[in-house]
């Protein structure tokens, strides 16, 4: 997907100019990174142009929905307390079919003059340095690609990594780095027959949230130290994984039967799966690494997973894809228009340490939280913390395209220590919240019966993507920590105040003390 999205972005923004696009696979198989958030969703649409081919082709998504259950795992879908909304989302949001995305956007370049050759391998790729081409072979796959094809040399200005996984560039470079402090794991498969929430439940669970459509949310049932989601694709099929703390994953959990069995011990997610029919299955023992450089002055770069890869929890994955290809084309075109080489190398500099600091921020999300998802109560303080910096911050910037400029950039580099610090600070909140909730048995205590709508901690939304100066957006952020820690202190010490509460300053959430 970072690959093929990234060729029509240049196409459109370079007509004229020679891409080659390279794909060992011949058929576009399934793959995980179907839930679109709605930065990414920005990119698709209004950088891309496939506004139309996703209302088309793909499905509209009704935000994120959590339900939490009682310590047994025995409540029915009904019963559960529910974080969701009733509506659509405001910016659109997208549920997204991989294997026909990636088909179809082959389809789309070569039909625009990209050159897509398929059942491929790159070979011997050599890095040029200094402004010097980089060179490289391409082969039939062994296992049965382009039989007749014989192999071709190439050369190229500029060479993209969107190998994922595999990560080619990284490991040449020795640019890989492991991530310790956050062992998820992740078994994933998908199914047909899985029962539509819309259909099975009851006729006042609908109402609650207006009859909107559940289905189309990606469903997300957290426990302690896990998160199973749904999510529904064209087709009937739906998509079904399992995230969790390295500790907690087991072997047994890459079969069907094994990950089956593990859902269904779930009396609400038994329901939706008493029909279903497996289609595939696959599964990794950790999902989170990092790398030390993204792009650089030598006229390369990486982009999605063959970069880096964090948590699937929020879907951002799409968004580092959508933010790095921005960039990768912002360097590109002023290659071709003439920049000097050390310019382009100054601005690749700029851009990689920005991500640098995205790849580390997006990492503080997830590290030790994992405990806590299974509490209505403080899983719903770290969605109303997380989405609201995320709209006001992340979403709103680059839908005023901020990230592509010099100045912004370098004040947000410059913040970073700080930005960093203020994470850190709400994570370590957050577990003593989870810490106080289990010493006093309260834990589980609102998991039934409450219904919140997640956009409440949105009610800026108008102003996202609006032009507003850096005064609104800080007095914004403020808010947004104030209103959460507030809300911390009502559960650490579990009561209401006759009062209210003393407001703290931005800066003290991002100084060097912690939280009170």
């Amino acid at each position: 997907m970072a690959g093929g999205l990234l060729a029509r972005q240049l196409e459109q923004r370079l007509p004229g100019i020679r891409i080659g696009v390279f794909e060992r696979s011949e058929e576009a198989p399934f793959k995980l990174g179907e839930s679109m958030v709605e930065l990414a969703s920005n990119h698709f649409v209004r950088r891309l142009g496939l506004s139309s081919y996703l209302y088309d082709r793909q499905y509209p998504k009704n935000g994120l929905r959590f339900f939490f259950d009682s310590p047994e795992f025995d409540q029915p879908l009904e019963t559960m307390s529910e974080i969701g909304s009733e509506s659509l989302p405001f910016h659109p949001a997208f549920q997204i079919d991989r294997a026909t995305l990636d088909a179809d956007l082959r389809a789309m370049n070569a039909e625009r003059g990209v050159l897509v050759r398929t059942g491929v391998v790159v070979r011997d790729l050599e890095l040029g340095t200094g402004g010097a081409p980089h060179r490289f072979r391409v082969v039939p796959d062994e296992r049965g690609g382009e039989r007749d094809s014989a192999e071709t040399r190439y050369e190229a200005r500029w060479v993209i990594d969107a190998t994922g996984r595999t990560r080619m560039i990284s490991k040449q470079q020795g640019l890989h780095e492991a991530e310790g402090d956050l062992t998820n794991a992740a078994v994933w498969a998908r199914f047909e027959g899985v029962a539509d929430i819309d259909a099975i439940t009851s006729d006042d669970f609908r109402a609650k949230v207006r009859h909107t459509s559940r289905r189309l949310s990606t469903l997300h049932f957290p426990r302690e130290g896990a998160w199973v989601w749904f999510i529904p694709l064209r087709g009937g099929v739906t998509s079904v994984g399992l995230v969790c703390e390295a500790g907690r994953y087991s072997p047994d959990l890459r079969t069907h039967d094994g990950l089956l069995g593990f859902l269904r011990e779930q009396r609400a997610m038994a329901s939706l799966l008493e029909n279903a029919k497996p289609l595939d299955i696959g599964a990794y023992s950790q999902l989170a690494y990092r790398t030390t450089r993204f792009f650089s002055g030598d006229r390369w770069g990486c982009t999605g997973e063959a970069a880096c890869f964090t948590d699937p929890f929020y879907s951002p994955g799409a968004d580092f894809i959508a933010i790095e290809n921005d960039m990768l084309t912002e360097l590109i075109a002023a290659d071709h228009a003439g920049a000097t080489f050390d310019a382009v190398a100054a601005r690749a500099d700029r851009f990689d340490a920005f991500m640098q600091m995205r790849q580390e921020a997006t990492l503080r999300l997830y590290r030790g939280q994992y405990g806590l998802l299974g509490s209505y109560d403080a899983c719903k303080l770290k969605w109303d913390a997380d989405v609201g910096a995320y709209y006001n911050l992340w979403v709103d910037a680059y839908m005023r395209d901020l990230h592509l400029d010099d100045d912004w950039l370098r004040a947000q580099v410059a913040q970073g220590p700080s930005i960093l610090r203020a994470l850190e600070h709400f994570a370590n909140l957050f577990q003593k919240v989870e810490q106080e909730l289990r010493r006093r048995g309260e834990y589980h205590a609102h998991n039934l019966g409450q219904y919140s709508d997640g956009r409440d901690c949105l009610w800026f939304m108008d102003e996202v993507g609006q032009p507003r100066d850096e005064a609104r957006v800080l007095e914004l952020t403020e808010e947004i920590f104030n209103r959460v820690w507030h809300r911390a202190l009502d559960l650490l010490e579990d009561r209401t105040p006759a009062e209210p509460r003393r407001r703290k300053p931005l800066v003290a959430f991002m100084g060097r003390r912690a939280l009170a």
